[in-house]
């Protein structure tokens, strides 16, 4: 197994859809205003965040529960900045929609400037054949309310080829969250 570069990443991307909307190079500048960055890395990708959010609230005192998951239990806000409560975690999805080779595994890592803020990204790998916008959680570890900004890098990919393909895709299985498209909720 090996970690895809630059070069790679593009190639995919402009040539086989893996990556829409695609940014080639890294994206420090919007407008003349300072970002988080987004777009290609040198082995890597990162991602942008939609202005979609759902807002964890426990406002009906629900048990989190990923058998039957209460939507109840969020607040939706579409905005250019969430603002997470304290202790609390919000989901979002990335501005970008994914069509992952069936010989390659994505892993996905928080950016170092949220991290520095106690502000953690979960994403689970993105497995051979999955598609769709990928769902992200970002947890706030701090007793203050923290920020996240939409249209702005929060989270890089890492693409791993194996050297051979897998025998059953999750294409292959029929995910149930294949083809997901904004913020997908857990389902059983």
């Amino acid at each position: 197994m090996s970690i895809k570069s630059d070069r790679w990443i593009r190639e995919m991307s402009e040539n086989h859809g893996m990556i829409s909307p695609f940014e080639p190079e890294q994206v420090r500048y919007v407008n003349d205003q300072k970002v988080v960055s987004y777009g290609v890395s040198s082995y890597g990708y990162d991602v942008r965040c939609s202005d979609e959010f759902k807002i964890f609230t426990n406002l009906n005192s629900a048990v989190v529960d990923p058998k039957s998951f209460d939507p109840n239990s969020f607040v939706d806000v579409k905005a250019p900045v969430c603002v997470i409560p304290p202790n609390s975690f919000a989901l979002a999805h990335t501005k970008e929609y994914f069509k992952i080779p069936r010989d390659v595994l994505t892993i996905c890592l928080g950016k170092s400037t949220y991290a520095r803020c106690g502000i953690i990204v979960n994403v689970t790998p993105l497995e051979p054949e999955w598609e769709g916008h990928v769902t992200l959680e970002f947890s706030n570890t701090t007793n203050l309310p923290a920020k996240i900004y939409a249209n702005e890098g929060v989270a890089q990919m890492l693409f791993l080829q194996s050297d051979e393909q897998c025998i059953t895709s999750y294409k292959d299985r029929g995910g149930k969250y294949q083809g997901q498209r904004g913020v997908t909720l857990p389902t059983c």
